[in-house]
């Protein structure tokens, strides 16, 4: 199991998306469940980015909804952890 690490970034465009549409939320939160415990299970369709964000990984929460991730090494503990970085639609993110 993986630890969630959110950055400024992530809240802000979470809290302006659940803003948007409150329904999202609970699936959003669903997802980042199902990311801790297993980041390529099949129903996130986990993805590598390429261009501008290349390196980066992104996830589906619905159709039109990506969260957009690194791993990252905790360098106190040395454990992998997910940063994410972005949440929206995918032409926000992208």
């Amino acid at each position: 199991m993986k630890t969630l690490v959110l950055t400024s970034s992530f809240k802000r465009a979470f809290k302006r998306l659940v803003r948007r549409q409150p329904e999202l939320q609970e699936r959003i939160q669903e997802r980042l469940a199902l990311l801790v415990v297993d980041p390529f299970d099949p129903l996130l369709q986990t993805h590598k980015l390429k261009g501008k964000l290349s390196g980066a990984w992104a996830c589906s929460v619905e159709y039109d909804c990506r969260i957009v991730f690194n791993f990252v090494e905790n360098p106190e503990s040395g454990e992998e952890e997910i940063l994410l970085i972005d949440v929206g639609t995918h032409d926000e993110v992208y």
